[in-house]
């Protein structure tokens, strides 16, 4: 039960983060400006993710655990805010910037929490669980608030995320127990951890991989209705089923990780590359699509959990940054995918091409990831998070 205060803030800044994919079209209609150009709006927000991530967690560093959460989800409601009253294009990338500056924070953070709250063995289905706030914000938040915008107006729809965000905290200051900062924890020790060459690596991995979900996914809205032949009103039923896929791509994580690490990453980022591959063709005959874009989902979310669990055993007593900074890798492979799937897209390759960005990105990340493994002295790593719960329960024994 207290996972679940995790899973409604990551459900506030999934809703958040993905919405804007089904938007694009209505925001650059409204704003008078192109598609492509309106992808940058994806490219803000990772950004905002990208800087935050580590600032805010250096920040945070001696902050308790649940406070820092509040903290950072008071950010979040103020940066959808001020999206839902930009006047301009500029001020709408200002705010999005903004509203992504606590989402890698937050999910650092809480990552630390959640597999801190469960006994040994199963922290990569703690951290799927919170993760799970993502998937079902793709099966519900977004397509409803996708909807929400088509029929009145964008700015409805970040007004009503920063409802979320207000439920959110919430739902963290009820659920959530105190949780205190290691007393062996220091930024220094972080910024250590963070340079481990397994931990590079496995960051390495999330920007490349990551980035082959992200180079079709910013365009989905667009390749449903000028490839798959549906009309605008099946935009939100598309993105739903994504969302479909990806929480059975965390149902699925969470245990596989917890058993074998490194072949789930390897399968996942394989996978990956072979259905993006398969969707160039698939995408032009309905059914075959509508199937596609569920295993895309699936596949694609399955990559989240062992490389976050990956670079959390890597980086030793400190996880904190590292697992901050994994979010920060996610959306650089958020920015860099959207950014060259609209190279492609401009470039007049067709809207299908970034299919085939995104599958030699995975194909990269797949290489990346098995380098790394050829690399790593110890195949089966270390629970250290496992080890951070055991002196936490330890102590609250003693007290």
């Amino acid at each position: 039960m207290r996972r679940i205060g995790l899973a409604v803030g990551a459900f506030g800044i999934g809703t958040t983060e993905f919405v804007m994919m089904g938007l694009m079209p209505n925001v650059a209609d409204d704003l008078g400006t192109s598609v492509p150009t309106a992808g940058y709006l994806v490219s803000a927000y990772a950004i905002g993710v990208v800087i935050g991530a580590p600032l805010l967690t250096a920040l945070g560093s001696r902050i308790p655990r649940k406070r820092m959460l509040l903290l950072l989800m008071a950010l979040f409601t103020v940066g959808n805010l001020a999206s839902a009253l930009a006047p301009g294009f500029g001020w709408l990338v200002a705010g999005r910037v903004l509203a992504g500056l606590p989402h890698g924070a937050f999910f650092g953070v809480g990552a630390v929490v959640a597999a801190r709250l469960v006994t040994d063995g199963r922290q990569a289905r703690a951290v799927a669980t919170m993760f799970l706030g993502l998937t079902v914000a793709n099966i519900v938040g977004v397509p409803l608030a996708t909807l929400l915008g088509q029929h009145l107006g964008w700015r409805a729809t970040f007004l009503v995320v920063s409802v979320i965000g207000l439920v959110a905290m919430a739902a963290l200051a009820r659920l959530i127990p105190h949780v205190p900062v290691d007393a062996h924890q220091s930024l220094g020790r972080e910024l250590r951890a963070l340079g481990n060459r397994q931990v590079l690596l496995g960051l390495l991995t999330a920007v490349f991989g990551f980035a082959g979900v992200f180079a079709v996914y910013s365009y989905l809205a667009s390749m449903t209705t000028e490839v798959m032949g549906f009309g605008e009103s099946s935009v939100t039923v598309v993105l739903a089923l994504f969302g479909i896929g990806m929480t059975l791509g965390a149902l699925v994580a969470g245990p596989l990780t917890d058993r074998a690490l490194r072949p789930t990453l390897y399968g996942s980022l394989g996978a990956l590359a072979v259905v993006l591959l398969a969707f160039n063709y698939t995408a032009h005959v309905q059914w075959a699509a509508l199937v596609t874009v569920v295993v895309l989902g699936a596949v694609g979310f399955m990559t989240t959990t062992p490389l976050q669990m990956l670079v959390m055993n890597k980086s030793k007593d400190a996880p904190t940054l590292a697992s901050a900074s994994n979010h920060s890798a996610f959306n650089i492979a958020n920015a860099g995918g959207a950014w060259l799937g609209g190279m492609a897209i401009t470039a007049g390759w067709g809207w299908m091409s970034p299919t085939l960005v995104g599958a030699v990105l995975a194909a990269v990340g797949l290489g990346i990831a098995v380098t790394a493994g050829l690399l790593d002295r110890t195949p089966n790593p270390s629970r250290v998070v496992a080890s951070g719960a055991a002196r936490e329960r330890a102590r609250d024994s003693v007290s």
